[in-house]
């Protein structure tokens, strides 16, 4: 894991990354962003756009998103969930 070991990550911590990686995203107007935005309705994303946000996310987080779980995380609460509950935060 490339997460610092000894901050622990706490829901919050997640959010707030999650949020911060996005807003970096050239095409997301920071302005619309919200947790509970979709990507693609809401953000104006394509498909394209989507994985690109999923890799950032990847980068940013240390592990990789298997293609299957990434076509379901479409807002930033789905992909805060997801990391959530791969790293057992609650």
């Amino acid at each position: 894991k490339k997460f610092l070991s000894h901050v622990p990550l706490t829901l919050d911590m997640v959010n707030q990354r999650v949020l911060l990686v996005l807003r970096l995203y050239d095409k997301i107007n920071p302005d619309k962003l919200t947790l509970e935005s979709h990507f693609i309705n809401d953000l104006g994303l394509d498909s394209l756009d989507h994985v690109e946000v999923i890799m950032a996310i990847e980068d940013e987080f240390g592990f990789e998103i298997p293609d299957s779980d990434a076509e379901r995380l479409l807002t930033p609460a789905h992909i805060v969930q997801y990391i959530a509950d791969k790293e057992d935060l609650h």
